[in-house]
């Protein structure tokens, strides 16, 4: 299976190689990926999911997860798991060699998603994904 290259809209930092396990199995409602993020390079955003969970599985490689603001070194056989409302969270490849992980996570039709480093909100309904500013939501 050939990987898919994306960036993350809000890091260009965050490259990674994905190949979607789940769909080459027909799984509709779990998404679960091998996940290749070379030397230098991010997972994704500093970010925390309010509806859906994910989990990491690290194969190979070395990096750091930043969890909750906190450094913590991760290498073969860590394993985050990031129930949702929970804390915020990205992992970076501080290695010399590609960091290789499993992240599963649902599949909700809907979800918000916070980026705090970036004072932005993600609201996903369906295919239909608007991103605002946090300083502009209602605090009620």
């Amino acid at each position: 299976m050939e990987p898919q290259r994306s960036v993350h809209p809000l890091n260009e930092r965050a490259v990674r190689l994905k190949r979607s396990l789940s769909e080459m199995t027909g799984l509709t409602q779990l998404g679960f990926h091998l996940i290749t993020i070379q030397p230098g390079h991010e997972s994704t955003e500093y970010h925390r999911h309010l509806y859906e969970e994910e989990c990491v599985y690290i194969l190979s490689g070395t990096g750091e997860a930043m969890i909750d603001n906190q450094v913590h070194e991760v290498g073969p056989g860590d394993f985050m798991g990031f129930a949702r409302g929970g804390a915020a969270h990205t992992l970076s490849n501080t290695g010399h060699i590609p960091l290789v992980l499993i992240v599963a996570g649902q599949r909700l039709e809907q979800d918000v998603c916070d980026y705090p480093h970036k004072g932005k909100r993600l609201y996903v309904a369906g295919a239909n994904k608007v991103f605002v500013d946090l300083a502009n939501e209602s605090k009620d």
